[in-house]
């Protein structure tokens, strides 16, 4: 039978979080009158991830009136005004659906913050169910994210399926571990030992179009 489930990462799989990223500090900055030094900070400190506190940190480093839950809630708005998720990844999750697939999303990070991205994005209306490190402070290659994913697109990992994703360790190793059969999107360093993904493609519409052009058994 064709798999059911396809899970996809969400930062540099289904949207490109850096680009959104340079643009929502870029308008933080300006709107606080950030110094050089607490831009650099912001950029260095949120590169790979981003939390509340690390607005308290901003706040008590450089002296900033404004709260760092306010902080925190500007910045999260920004993102997801800046997120963009490309119209063919948009179309293709829709054919996926067509094709009676269960899309879920499985991402690292806050839950706030990743969900006011799948809003702002479309993504939200396409997808079956979401499961974000937040929502129980673990993170992916942890087995029981991808547990709590599957769940929440009502399946079960037992019944198979693929993760589609970035990072090697976290999407691909955390596949591979819950059973999944994989897609990597090249571009990070592959690290030794961690078993090759069953297919390696440079955009996530290779990866939809490989899922759409599975056969049914």
């Amino acid at each position: 039978m064709t798999a059911q489930l396809a899970l996809f990462d969400l930062d540099g799989t289904l949207t490109d979080r850096q680009s959104a990223l340079s643009d929502a500090l870029t308008c933080l900055c300006r709107s606080h009158a950030l110094s050089p030094d607490a831009e650099r900070w912001l950029r260095i400190e949120l590169a790979d991830r981003a939390t509340v506190n690390d607005f308290a940190r901003l706040r008590e480093a450089f002296g900033l009136d404004a709260s760092a839950a306010d902080l925190w809630q500007e910045y999260v708005d920004l993102m997801a005004a800046a997120v963009s998720c490309r119209p063919e990844v948009l179309e293709g999750l829709a054919r996926l659906r067509a094709a009676a697939w269960t899309i879920g999303v499985i991402t690292n990070g806050a839950s706030d913050i990743q969900r006011a991205k799948l809003a702002g994005t479309g993504l939200a209306d396409l997808v079956d169910g979401v499961a974000v490190s937040g929502d129980l402070e673990i993170r992916k290659p942890d087995l029981r994210l991808f547990e709590l994913a599957a769940s929440r697109c009502g399946v079960n990992l037992t019944d198979g399926g693929w993760m589609i994703g970035d990072n090697p360790g976290g999407d691909i190793g955390g596949g591979q571990r819950a059973g999944l059969r994989t897609i990597w999107l090249r571009g990070r360093p592959w690290p030794d030992g961690l078993p090759a993904a069953h297919h390696v493609v440079d955009d996530v519409t290779s990866a939809i179009t490989i899922l759409l052009n599975e056969k049914t058994e």
